[in-house]
């Protein structure tokens, strides 16, 4: 491989001086990039937990509740591959603080809602505000950090991520159950508001600018067709079970796969054009990139199964308040982000791979052993005896999820890291949704509707388990997709950079 050194002036260095080394800004634009990534994530949990409240102080319908949920992911999932190209274009330190400045906004619009009609609404903005804002992280990350520090950063980045996943619904029960000013559940939204405002401040003036070197254009039909495809695969899953599966839903499913066969033409007729395609399909033909996508797919099913199955386990099933449903989450957490800081830094640069496929054996066997203890314990099983298989999956999850980005990531074009970025992400929401559609069959499928209250958690316990029988089914799948990956990350060969195609354009 050839190497290639960088020569782009930035604020505090001179030319010549790799901003990798001499700007040390650049670790207080990670720690503001990483704040909005976990507010973020923190937002898409935190609201499960609130549901009952909202329900009872806003008067909303079941409709109106499901929407407050699915419409801020269909919203986000449908517009992180625009929102990652509009960063390549206009600068991404740019789009991240527009993106970042909407979601505060739409965050204010949702605490005080006055009605249902307009939380929906507002939580539709806020997912498509989150859509410009998510994508530029990885992607300033990518242009900013050298190759040599990039596995140190995406630890950092798993262990966000495994904080984010389980403190928001912890964050949400308490905010919810302290009632602050008597606002109920208002303040799980307007507590994004002083971080929004401290992010937005401190990013333009910490963050350095970055946009793709080649002059691009948005490819308006390639967003039309791929926001078309996501709505029509998603909106049938999201409504699927509480309309009884209509046919129209299958229709649309199956059409979504036409509509996604002729953005790929027309993507390809588009980059042969002019080059500005809105998705790079060149990528695909980076063997860790395909592989990785892949892998980040049907992770994105498990998860989605697991934990919407795990929260109606243990608040409904058991019957555990959401205060105690959050605490038991913590084990799970602290292991994940744990593991993801030693994977990248310490276990992938020597053993590259087989960390990932560890991860995945790991996450199922504490999935099995959690399947053990639902059936021997049943209604009975304490927060103390789940911990042992909450820590054994939070150690495998770890494994596999920083790992799992920097591969992805580590041979792709600097000039395509939004591109691929929001593909990234994309790949994990439409996994998520599909493991959600996917609980209606493996969970839902299992209840008896007809069933005497009294009976009501034993059939959910009865539902756990057998969801969690096919999440493991899933990390198998992951473990024999992952021989697909390389060996070893670029970054991580030794003697060798990563071959890139060009640097970025650093603007001062």
């Amino acid at each position: 491989m050839t190497s290639t050194t960088s020569s782009e002036t930035t604020p505090g260095t001179g030319p010549g001086t790799d901003p990798g080394t001499g700007d040390r800004r650049r670790w207080l634009a990670l720690a503001i990039i990483m704040t909005a990534a976990f507010m973020d994530l923190v937002d898409v949990t935190i609201v499960n937990v609130a549901i009952p409240s909202i329900q009872r102080d806003a008067g909303a319908s079941f409709s109106q509740i499901q929407w407050i949920t699915a419409g801020y992911a269909l919203a986000f999932a449908a517009g992180l591959i625009t929102g990652g190209r509009l960063g390549d274009i206009h600068g991404r330190k740019r789009l991240f603080l527009v993106g970042i400045g909407g979601f505060t906004v739409a965050s204010a619009l949702c605490g005080f809602a006055v009605n249902p009609e307009m939380l929906v609404a507002s939580r539709i903005l806020q997912g498509g505000m989150a859509a410009l804002m998510v994508p530029q992280v990885l992607a300033i990350v990518h242009a900013t950090f050298p190759a040599h520090e990039r596995g140190k950063v995406f630890g950092l980045f798993g262990a966000i991520v495994g904080l984010g996943a389980v403190s928001g619904p912890l964050l949400g029960a308490l905010l919810t159950q302290w009632n602050l000013f008597g606002l109920e559940w208002r303040p799980i939204f307007l507590i994004n508001l002083p971080v929004g405002i401290a992010g937005l401040i401190l990013g333009r003036r910490f963050i350095t600018e970055s946009k793709a070197p080649q002059a691009l254009r948005l490819d308006l039909v390639g967003v039309a067709l791929v926001t078309l495809g996501l709505l029509m695969l998603l909106y049938p899953l999201t409504r699927g079970h509480e309309l009884g599966w209509p046919l129209w839903g299958y229709v649309s499913m199956g059409g979504a796969l036409v509509v996604f066969g002729a953005l790929v033409a027309y993507e390809r007729r588009k980059s042969a054009r002019d080059g500005s395609p809105l998705i790079e399909l060149s990528l695909f033909r980076v063997k860790s990139f395909a592989a990785g996508i892949a892998v980040q797919t049907v992770f994105g099913i498990g998860l989605g199964i697991f934990f919407l199955v795990w929260t109606l386990y243990m608040q409904i099933g058991l019957g555990w308040s959401p205060l105690r449903a959050g605490l038991t989450g913590v084990p799970f957490s602290i292991a994940v982000s744990v593991a993801a800081g030693m994977s990248v830094q310490k276990l992938v640069p020597r053993f590259g791979r087989k960390v990932l496929q560890a991860g995945a054996l790991v996450l199922g066997a504490g999935l099995l052993i959690y399947l053990w203890e639902a059936e021997r314990y049943g209604l009975s099983i304490s927060s103390w005896q789940m911990m042992l298989p909450l820590v054994v999956m939070g150690v495998g999850m770890g494994l596999i999820f920083a790992p799992l980005t920097d591969a992805i990531l580590s041979e792709v074009p600097h000039e395509h890291a939004g591109s691929a970025s929001g593909l990234i992400n994309t790949v994990q929401q439409m996994g998520n949704a599909l493991g959600l559609g996917l609980v209606s069959v493996v969970f839902f499928g299992v209840i008896d509707e007809g069933v005497a209250p009294a009976r009501v958690g034993a059939e959910f316990v009865d539902a756990f388990q057998y969801a969690v029988g096919w999440v493991a089914a899933v990390m198998g799948v992951i473990f024999l997709l992952m021989f697909a990956l390389p060996k070893r990350p670029a970054q991580h060969v030794e003697g060798s950079v990563p071959e890139v195609a060009k640097e970025p354009e650093l603007v001062g």
